[in-house]
């Protein structure tokens, strides 16, 4: 039975719920460069670094998985933060490594409580991936990095698509037509698959 606090029952249950560690990465990386200083050295590198990328995508932190692992294979652009920035990038670092991937560390709770307080202090805003990173520790599988990153792309392309639509604005609806569409497509595949080919 549902608590008093929530008004219809879940359309899924809880503990089926897997949540996208590649959604949740790129969305801490995209606070942390929209709270950057857009005049910084740090700034400039990741545009150098990047030199296909437009400036609207780097200014909102739009990066994908491969373009995230080159920058924490970059040695020169922790040098280029300030003491505050460097403290919130060794943080995602941590909790990327030390828990959204393939292991989680021992101390995963301290990683992100850590994550949380050092962009806190860099003034990242709290998105509603830090909020479910924070807040549902407890929801999260053992084994992050076992779940295809290429599923969790697929959902961040969907979400975008359903954030463009709705221009940005949460709506009621938003959730519903995102469900039905994958019901649909879900029905789609299983016709697809199941029809039987007749023979003259």
């Amino acid at each position: 039975m549902a608590g008093n606090n929530v008004k219809w029952e879940p359309l899924v249950d809880p503990q089926k719920v897997l949540m996208p560690p590649l959604h949740i990465k790129l969305g801490l990386i995209k606070q942390f460069v929209k709270a950057l200083d857009k005049n910084s050295s740090a700034f400039k590198y990741l545009q150098d670094l990047f030199p296909k990328l437009s400036e609207a995508k780097v200014t909102a932190g739009i990066f994908v998985g491969p373009q995230i692992k080159k920058i924490f294979e970059s040695e020169e652009f922790p040098k280029k933060l300030t003491r505050v920035e460097k403290a919130a990038w060794m943080s995602f670092m941590s909790v990327v490594q030390g828990f959204l991937g393939n292991h989680k560390a021992a101390n995963y709770v301290e990683l992100v409580e850590s994550l949380v307080e050092n962009y806190g202090k860099m003034g990242c805003r709290m998105s509603l991936k830090l909020h479910i990173l924070d807040a549902h520790l407890d929801k999260f599988k053992e084994n992050m990095g076992a779940y295809s990153e290429e599923q969790g792309e697929r959902f961040h392309q969907d979400i975008m698509e359903f954030e463009r639509r709705y221009q940005g604005q949460y709506n009621e609806n938003m959730m519903g037509d995102y469900i039905w569409g994958l019901i649909r497509e879900s029905d789609s595949q299983f016709k697809r698959k199941c029809r039987k080919t007749t023979r003259f």
